[in-house]
């Protein structure tokens, strides 16, 4: 056989041997950045799905505690009294009317504890120029010139822990009493059902407040604003508005 023919074919055979390499090292390259692409992929669809799911989760919570608060706002009166402003002297005087106001309801509320929620309302606007008269007299007979005004009004309040009970945010229906600018932290308790105690250091909601609450709300959702779970807050009982 000639020579150059038979290096030509050898010289033929090499080549082919080195495009066999290259082609091996080629779909070596492609298969683990195939690989790759199947984990960053995977990596992706993990969080996707774990978004998803929180979000799906967050919805339906912030779903159940609306449903909550709006079933709250029909059964529940605050009362909120604002003071003039963070002194020292002003948030004293805040609680003296606080305890005036209360001590009036106590004497004059005929049999409460057999009121409803919209008897109960009925009443204080029946009967809110003298609530509102005993705050001014009280703030009179501490020598301050404050303006005062009571009125029954539809009030946002934060979330708020009263005792072992959480509240979630949302617009209540509150006897607000204002004192001066009422632009200091406020007091707040809950006249309906009778939930209000006036010594924070001792926060014990009484029984048959939450008995009535067992009443108007059904097991699952007492559970929730007395288990201190989802709604369970740090302490606001005089947080500023």
């Amino acid at each position: 056989m000639d020579r150059t023919k038979i290096k030509d074919q050898f010289g033929q055979f090499g080549r082919r041997r080195e495009y066999g390499a290259d082609d091996d090292r080629t779909t070596s390259r492609q298969m683990k950045k195939s690989r790759r692409m199947c984990a960053a992929a995977a990596v992706l669809f993990a969080f996707a799905a774990a978004f998803a799911l929180t979000t799906a989760v967050y919805r339906m919570d912030a779903k159940a505690q609306s449903d909550l608060q709006r079933r709250l706002s029909e059964e529940v009166l605050r009362f909120h009294v604002l003071a003039n402003s963070d002194s020292r002297e002003d948030q004293a005087l805040k609680l003296k009317v606080r305890d005036k106001v209360l001590e009036f309801l106590e004497a004059n509320m005929a049999d409460e504890q057999h009121m409803t929620e919209d008897e109960t309302v009925m009443w204080i606007r029946e009967h809110i120029d003298e609530i509102e008269d005993v705050s001014r007299r009280c703030v009179a007979e501490e020598n301050y010139d404050y303006p005062v005004m009571a009125a029954v009004t539809t009030c946002w309040f934060p979330d708020k822990t009263y005792g072992d009970v959480t509240f979630p945010a949302g617009n209540y229906e509150a006897l607000r009493i204002e004192i001066g600018s009422a632009k200091g932290h406020n007091w707040w308790c809950v006249l309906y059902p009778s939930l209000c105690f006036r010594d924070a250091a001792n926060a014990v909601v009484p029984n048959e407040g939450k008995e009535k609450l067992k009443h108007v709300l059904t097991e699952e959702e007492y559970s929730e604003i007395t288990a201190g779970t989802e709604f369970k807050i740090s302490w606001y009982f005089w947080k500023k508005k």
